[in-house]
């Protein structure tokens, strides 16, 4: 596999680079996240995060089932917003975005990879890849597919950039997806339970994947799991419990 850049445009989130460079990915202070407001069934699920995402973290999200790690994974991928309390991207308040700069920071400043990959199953894994370059200039030029088959050959799929999801294991086609998330060179990569539909071998190679990225581009991760042996690995380690941060663990992660 060859050593990739992935770029830094993501780094402001109207998609203009952040000169910044030491400016924290994410902060958060105070979040709370309620749902069914102003009627009887009203739910808090978030009570008062505070949590700094720095660059080049990688860290793991932990915690049990219904915790609130998807809600807050949720929020700090602006697929939800928080009913209060502050958020800032790379140095930018959320609530003072325009939903075109929203629009621009999911797609720039912010990659995602799912336990399960979403590749579109028509189109061949180059042209996954590509598809951040399709949604924002509603073309793939020859920049961008250049772009997407040296992310390919990053991730050790050149050779499989014409097959289509279906021709590709499951460990194959979740590297497409960490490839996709790093089109765009964001600063960040959010990454859901990205090895929970694997086999051990298959997570090991995903998992070294996106640790390489970090090592050698600076991108940061912050991975929910299950799996402790992948938390273990990680340089930090946040427990959530009834949508309260329990504690934060550092490690020295093997590399």
């Amino acid at each position: 596999m060859s050593t990739i850049d992935p770029g830094a445009k993501g780094d402001d989130p109207s998609g203009a680079p952040d000169p910044r460079i030491d400016t924290p990915v994410v902060v958060l202070s105070s979040i709370r996240k309620s749902y069914n407001l102003g009627t009887p069934i009203e739910a808090e699920v978030l009570h008062g995060i505070d949590l700094t995402i720095g660059r080049r973290e990688f860290a793991a999200l932990i915690g049990p089932s219904g915790s609130g790690k998807s809600t807050l994974l949720n929020l700090i991928g602006l697929l939800e917003r928080p009913t209060s309390g502050s958020y800032h991207l790379v140095g930018r308040l959320i609530d003072e975005l325009s939903d075109d700069e929203l629009t621009a920071a999911r797609l720039h400043t912010l990659g995602f990879v799912f336990q399960f990959h979403h590749l579109l199953p028509a189109f061949s894994a180059i042209e996954n890849v590509a598809m951040p370059a399709l949604i924002r200039d509603g073309r793939v030029d020859a920049g961008a597919r250049q772009r997407a088959l040296s992310l390919l050959e990053a991730v050790g799929l050149a050779d499989a950039a014409d097959r289509k999801p279906s021709q590709l294991s499951g460990g194959m086609q979740q590297r497409v997806a960490i490839a996709r998330a790093l089109m765009h060179g964001p600063p960040l990569v959010l990454a859901d339970e990205p090895t929970g539909n694997l086999d051990t071998a298959s997570s090991n190679a995903v998992f070294e994947l996106m640790r390489r990225f970090n090592r050698e581009s600076g991108t940061a991760f912050l991975i929910v799991t299950h799996d402790p042996r992948i938390a273990e690995r990680c340089d930090r380690v946040i427990e959530l419990v009834d949508g309260r941060i329990a504690g934060v663990k550092h490690r020295v992660a093997a590399h």
